[in-house]
């Protein structure tokens, strides 16, 4: 058995003149994954000493405690690649043992036995060439053990028919979820105000326009507010580059919506015990699951954590996340005072009358979204973050106060149908990784080939 290679951030490099470098997450669900994929510059001599052949087994040896010891033999036609130091190569006695069997028995029993044995540092797991020596595996002839590998293959090729058609299912409902977000903040999704109006006979002036309604938000939110110093106009939107609206439609900056000023969260480490005042973790908006589940108890005093108590209708958008997730945000419809905010979230109270739901929903449409990912920054290795001026500049198109309802409506019954669906077919997905791993061990307790043992 072999460690990787450790080399500085300076040797590895983007173009083609690096050799690939096989790193723990490139090992998946038993096999090698060829996705983001690292190139180091390395001496002949070190991509002999690491260099991986076909019937090696990459056994990742840090990780998370639930993810390390995963493991995948080296299939044939890869691209050339050394190995780095978070893995271990096994190079097998081929006439002793087939990779691929070694694999699989890795996949049904390593988990447990590399749990048990692991050392645990600093938040990680990590296991050692003698743990991995030291793990039992059932050795049939090599003939019988080709005999179940191919058996096991067939099953997971069946399962994984199932499952691809599944990601199919699941790939269309979250492209359907987000047509219907796109089309309800275009004015695409149920008739405009200023359509009924003509349909009734009305003019412009039978209803209150988007327009109207920011003018008199603008004067409350000017009259009433709480900020400190000076108040000042929230600034206009640039439209330069924003696509025309419905008649009746405006665009408002989120600044323009907003009841009082945004306010960061407090950060606050957990007690590690069953006391201490609960505060909503990263994953509460990044899920969109407010539940206990996505809180901790942290060592925050209540002075500190005053004003920033969760209440029904208040937004969250994430200030810190990776590219894809930073700015995401979600609506609190959970009790008063449940917990507070860390800092990691930024609190947005819109004014009244506006729907909450309906500027979370523009917010997490893909123009919400990209806005945001456009506009974070971040150094190299660090998560990207956004703050609060980008939060206020967010473009909104809003439509009247009826029609913002209507819309929420619609959509709501849309998406709950799509919620219903995507719940089963996530369950669905559960029960083939429980039906895979059952196949698993049915080969290795000799029940998948009957004269195995």
């Amino acid at each position: 058995m072999k460690n990787g290679i450790y080399k500085p951030r300076d040797a590895y490099c983007d173009d083609d003149d690096g050799i690939a470098c096989l790193r723990m997450y490139n090992i998946d669900a038993g096999q090698i994954v060829w996705k983001d994929i690292k190139r180091m510059r390395l001496s002949e001599d070190e991509k002999r000493e690491y260099g991986l052949l076909p019937g090696d087994l990459l056994v990742n040896r840090v990780n998370s405690r639930e993810l390390v010891g995963k493991a995948a033999p080296v299939r044939r036609g890869l691209e050339a690649c050394v190995f780095e130091s978070k893995n271990i190569r096994v190079r097998l006695k081929r006439e002793l043992a087939d990779p691929q069997f070694v694999g699989f028995a890795l996949q049904a029993n390593g988990q447990s036995y590399f749990n048990r044995n692991a050392q645990q540092v600093v938040g990680m797991a990590s296991i050692s060439q003698p743990q991995v020596a030291a793990f039992p595996l059932p050795l049939p002839p090599l003939e019988k053990q080709q005999v179940i590998v191919a058996e096991i293959e067939k099953q997971f090729t069946r399962l994984e028919a199932g499952v691809a058609a599944l990601r199919r299912v699941q790939a269309n409902l979250k492209r359907y979820r987000a047509s219907a977000l796109k089309a309800a903040c275009e004015g695409k999704l149920v008739p405009t105000e200023a359509e009924l109006q003509r349909s009734a006979g009305k003019g412009q002036n039978g209803y209150e326009s988007g327009e109207q309604l920011l003018k008199r938000i603008l004067v409350e939110r000017r009259e009433h507010w709480t900020g400190h110093g000076q108040y000042k106009e929230p600034a206009a939107p640039n439209t330069a580059n924003l696509p025309p609206l419905p008649a009746g439609w405006t665009w408002a900056t989120l600044d323009s919506l907003i009841r009082e000023p945004l306010r960061n969260g407090h950060s606050a480490k957990a007690t590690g015990t069953q006391t201490g005042l609960r505060v909503f973790t990263l994953s509460a908006v990044t899920e969109g699951d407010f539940s206990v589940r996505n809180t901790k108890l942290s060592v925050a005093t209540p002075e500190k954590v005053a004003g920033l108590w969760a209440e029904p209708g208040d937004i969250y958008v994430e200030r810190s996340n990776t590219p894809e997730l930073v700015g995401i945000a979600r609506l609190y419809k959970g009790a008063p005072r449940f917990a507070f905010i860390p800092d990691l979230f930024i609190r947005v109270r819109v004014a009244s009358p506006i729907s909450e739901r309906y500027i979370e929903m523009c917010l997490l449409s893909e123009r919400g979204r990209t806005f945001f990912r456009s506009r974070a920054q971040g150094i190299s290795g660090t998560m990207p973050k956004i703050d609060q001026k980008t939060v206020e500049l967010a473009p909104i198109p809003l439509p009247p106060f009826s029609e913002q309802t209507r819309i929420v409506a619609e959509v709501e019954r849309r998406l709950s149908v799509v919620q219903e669906l995507e719940s089963a077919v996530s369950a669905n997905l559960q029960r083939a990784i429980r039906l895979r791993q059952s196949v698993l061990q049915q080969a290795f307790n000799g029940n998948l080939i009957k004269d195995a043992a």
